[in-house]
This record gives C-alpha cells, sequence and structure tokens, in this order.
C-alpha cells in the first residue's frame, strides 16, 4: 500500500471507501473524529440517498413481497447494498427495510426465502449468506430472528437435522444447491463464510463452527486460482473478473477476503489466488472494476474498466491480513 493509494482511498468524495479505510487499513477506532464524520457523510452520499430515496413508505423496493425478485431494484438486494456502503442501521428508513425484510422474507424453518409466497421454503446458501452478513453490519447480530436465520444457515451447511431443509433450495448439505444442478456452489460458500466469519460472539455456537470450519475445507479443497468447483457446466468466468457490489455471484478476491476474515489469512493454499490477484493490480497500486451491476441498481457504483476504490479497499485488506 502506497501512500497515494492510501490518500486516493482517503479522498472524501466516497465517505464509503473512506470510512472502510479508516477503519480496516488504518485501525482507526469507531469514536475517532474522522471515523464519526465519515460515517455521517455516508448517508448523505449520492449512492445511500438514491436507495433510500426509491423506498416506499411501507418499507419495502419495487414491489411488495419476499424483495428477491426484480434483480437488483428489490428490497432485499437494498439491504446488501446498503450494508456493503456502510449505511447507519439506525437510521429510520434503513430500519424500516430490514423490518419489511425480516417480516416479509423469513420462511417458518427460519433461513430467507427467494419466493415465500409461492415456496415457502426455498431457500439458498447466497441469499442467506447475503443477508445474515448485511442484518449483522446494520446493527442486528442481537435479534432473535437473525440468530434463527443464523442456525439454519448452519445446519444446512453441516447436514445436521437436515429434515429440517429437505424442501428447501438447498437440496443437500456441503453446498449442494437446486439453483447449481444440484451440485456444491462455491459462489453460496462464500456469502456463507463471510457471513458466519463477521457474527458477533453469542452466535459462535459450536454449531456455527463446525459449519464454519466445513465452509472453509469446501473452499480450500480447490485452487481458488483454478475455481474447478462443481459446475453444471463450467466455471463461470465471473469468478475472475473482480466487482463492487456484487449479488449472488462471488469472486476470487470476495473469497479471499471471507477467508481472512475467518482466520486463515497465511494459509499456503491462498498464495494462488493471492498471486492472481496481485497480478491485477495496475501500475499506480490500484484494482480495476472489472464486474458491475450499473444499469441495473437505483444508483451506478463507479465505472467499469476504470481503477476501483472498493476493489482496491478489498485488495488491500487482504494484503495486510496476511
Amino acid at each position: 500500500m502506497n501512500n497515494q493509494t492510501l490518500a486516493w482511498l482517503l479522498e472524501k468524495d466516497n465517505p464509503s471507501v473512506r470510512y472502510f479505510t479508516l477503519r480496516h487499513l488504518l485501525d482507526r477506532p469507531a469514536d475517532d473524529r474522522d471515523v464519526v464524520a465519515a460515517r455521517r457523510a455516508i448517508m448523505r452520499s449520492a449512492p445511500v440517498r438514491k436507495i433510500l430515496a426509491a423506498q416506499n413508505p411501507a418499507g419495502y423496493w419495487r414491489k411488495p413481497g419476499s424483495g428477491y425478485a426484480g434483480k437488483y431494484k428489490a428490497s432485499t438486494w437494498q439491504i446488501l447494498f446498503l450494508a456493503e456502503l456502510g449505511a447507519d442501521g439506525r437510521d429510520q428508513r434503513v430500519r424500516r427495510g430490514v423490518e419489511y425484510v425480516l417480516t416479509h422474507a423469513q420462511a417458518i424453518h427460519g433461513g430467507f426465502s427467494a419466493s415465500l409466497s409461492v415456496a415457502p421454503s426455498w431457500a439458498i446458501h447466497c441469499l442467506n449468506g447475503n443477508l445474515i452478513w448485511s442484518l449483522v453490519a446494520l446493527g442486528y447480530g442481537d435479534d432473535a430472528r437473525v440468530a434463527r436465520a443464523v442456525d439454519w444457515l448452519a445446519g444446512a451447511i453441516t447436514g445436521d437435522e437436515f429434515d429440517a431443509f429437505y424442501a428447501s433450495g438447498t437440496t443437500g448439505p456441503g453446498f449442494r444447491c437446486v439453483a447449481n444442478a444440484g451440485k456444491p456452489c462455491a459462489w453460496g460458500a462464500v456469502k456463507a463464510l463471510r457471513a458466519l466469519a463477521n457474527l458477533p460472539p453469542a452466535l459462535q455456537s459450536s454449531k456455527v463452527k463446525k459449519a464454519t470450519a466445513q465452509t472453509v475445507e469446501f473452499l480450500l479443497s480447490r485452487d481458488l486460482a483454478e475455481a474447478d468447483y462443481p459446475y453444471r457446466a463450467r466455471v463461470s468466468g465471473e469468478w475472475f473478473k473482480f466487482g463492487f457490489p456484487l449479488s449472488y455471484t462471488s469472486d476470487v478476491l470476495e473469497a479471499l477476503l471471507a477467508l481472512t476474515q475467518a482466520g486463515y489469512a497465511r494459509d499456503p493454499r491462498l498464495q494462488n489466488a493471492i498471486d492472481l490477484m496481485l497480478s491485477k493490480r495496475d501500475a499506480d497500486g490500484r484494482w480495476g472494476l472489472k464486474h458491475s451491476l450499473n444499469g441495473k441498481m437505483w444508483v451506478d457504483i463507479e465505472k467499469k474498466g476504470k481503477p476501483s476504490k472498493w476493489v482496491t479497499l478489498r485488495a488491500l485488506r487482504v494484503l495486510k491480513a496476511g
């Protein structure tokens, strides 16, 4: 990390990146004056303002219901994007959106369903990993409904009490998923690990720890730089195109960050993926945005093909952890 790159990340035009840079690269405490100012500025930033401006007064986005269909303008996606941007979970509008999703997307078994009215128990790892991580990031880590979702996710990974999940989109333990023709899904594993690795201590049960260990071993059972995990056809090229924000898809960089957060930053099995990550760094010490949801969200985030503060921040967090 050179001084020019750090100064670039700390520019005030992107208070979200500035905030996370202060917190995760410079280790500033939450009550630091600059951190507090950046956090406040996030709520005034264009991405957060535009997302919240599109919210219905009832709390949902685009249309009532579970909030998955209508990528990427429906409710569950906005909760993910707001969390990614570092929005304040105490804001009334954010809380209204969270409460709507918790009320309308949580299935009877505790997991989150992509279509509660059509398929009440249809739940998959990527959606649950994304939402659990987001809800914890937005300050709902002590909510009983989140605890139920965590318990479902852990059980769906390990296979414990699997009869509770037989009718869901998760067709078997070990990340086998109906959306991946019943084969284990690496995208789902990354999303799950990101959630599990960032849970508050109160949610770190023995069941969760077992699920975390199994998730890590699944991801590291293959070379992340090759990603020859089982797919119904072939490895998606999106795995090798770094992007922000991501949705149900994942990439090498997000996988690396999740593994470092789980305590595996110095595992030698990460080296090929780290080398791949470094090979994508430009002469200025920055990484470009190669995968984008621009044109599909309520607001565009950065420009595809240009140096990305978000991707660079993630890459430097991985390097710092190692």
